[in-house]
């Protein structure tokens, strides 16, 4: 029931205009494998207070760079039922600190229904278990409830031009990680700069961006907990190895323009 009410509180935020499609021409699989169970180790079950959300959204040409091959990564990266830009990592729940709620209970293994309805969203079978596992037990009751929510928010999220972001810095100006959240921001009606954490690697490339919710799943400033770059913190994007990126960016820049243009 609560989580039903919170779902009602998305509709002024989610009344925006539809997210620039972040799966080109995904076709989730006939046949979605089904994930390893994950139970939780000794100690790790959590169950702290939820007083916010965090929406994890992983840059997905970084997630794949040099791992095309990777059977644990075969259908994000190999291209095979789609091409990708931002995927959904997930949707965690907070608390007032670090000790963020997680394995609350004890669950088995996702439907391969479940598995397939995800997959343009979230294309990795077993992130789907661990997030569910992990995360969605600490507030939703049934994986239906949790992917739904997770699903109304991705959705609800209007994407930027990474490919022209990331040439920022040919045109002789850094990008920056303030410069991504306000590119978010401009394309999101009630989404502040201070709800948006960019977070890379340790060499600087995009990783993540992250959206910090309050409890009512509207953006709230994020917390000082939440991992992300600083503001002035120059940022990085990979667009894909050379022959490969170019289209990818030719068909990225059309999805854009389209959206942008619609007839």
């Amino acid at each position: 029931m609560r989580l039903r009410l919170f779902l009602l509180s998305l509709c002024v935020w989610l009344s925006i205009a539809p997210a620039h499609a972040q799966a080109w021409q995904c076709r989730a699989p006939k046949y979605a494998p089904r994930p390893a169970l994950e139970l939780p180790k000794p100690g790790q079950a959590r169950r702290t207070p939820v007083q916010g959300y965090t929406l994890a959204l992983s840059w997905s040409r970084e997630q794949c760079r040099a791992r095309e091959r990777d059977p644990a990564m075969r259908y994000q990266c190999s291209g095979d039922i789609g091409e990708f830009g931002f995927v959904l990592h997930g949707l965690w729940p907070e608390t007032n600190g670090p000790n963020y709620p997680q394995y609350c209970r004890s669950v088995g293994v996702l439907s391969r229904d479940m598995i397939k309805r995800n997959m343009c969203m979230t294309p990795t079978p077993q992130l789907q278990q661990h997030e569910w596992a992990k995360h969605g037990t600490c507030m939703a009751k049934t994986p239906e409830a949790y992917f739904g929510a997770a699903r109304l928010l991705f959705h609800a999220i209007q994407f930027p031009d990474m490919v022209r972001l990331s040439r920022q810095s040919e045109r002789g100006t850094a990008l920056t990680a303030a410069n991504i959240a306000e590119a978010f921001a401009e394309l999101n009606e009630g989404l502040p700069t201070y709800a948006v954490k960019v977070k890379t690697n340790d060499k600087g490339w995009l990783e993540e961006v992250r959206i910090c919710l309050g409890k009512n799943f509207k953006p709230r400033k994020c917390p000082r907990f939440t991992q992300g770059a600083p503001n002035n913190a120059t940022i990085k994007v990979w667009r894909g190895s050379s022959g490969e990126s170019k289209q990818k960016d030719a068909l990225l820049t059309r999805k854009v323009s389209n959206l942008a243009n619609p007839r």
